[in-house]
């Protein structure tokens, strides 16, 4: 998976986390999180706030 995976990103979140509320997370943390599910395979410069901001927002969507 890649930073422009937003979808599949959200998913895999969601199912790593599921006690997790995606509206409560914070940016630092969700990047850590990005970076260690298992198939990520990203330079971590390559993120922004942009891309943390669409995946939280995927994840919000996968949890309605």
């Amino acid at each position: 998976m890649k930073w422009t995976d937003i979808n599949e990103l959200a998913v895999e979140l969601a199912e790593a986390h599921p006690e997790v509320d995606p509206m409560k997370i914070n940016f630092v943390d969700l990047m850590n999180w990005i970076l260690a599910l298992p198939g990520f395979d990203d330079d971590q410069r390559h993120c922004g706030e942009k891309i943390l901001e669409a995946v939280q927002q995927a994840w919000i969507d996968e949890l309605a």
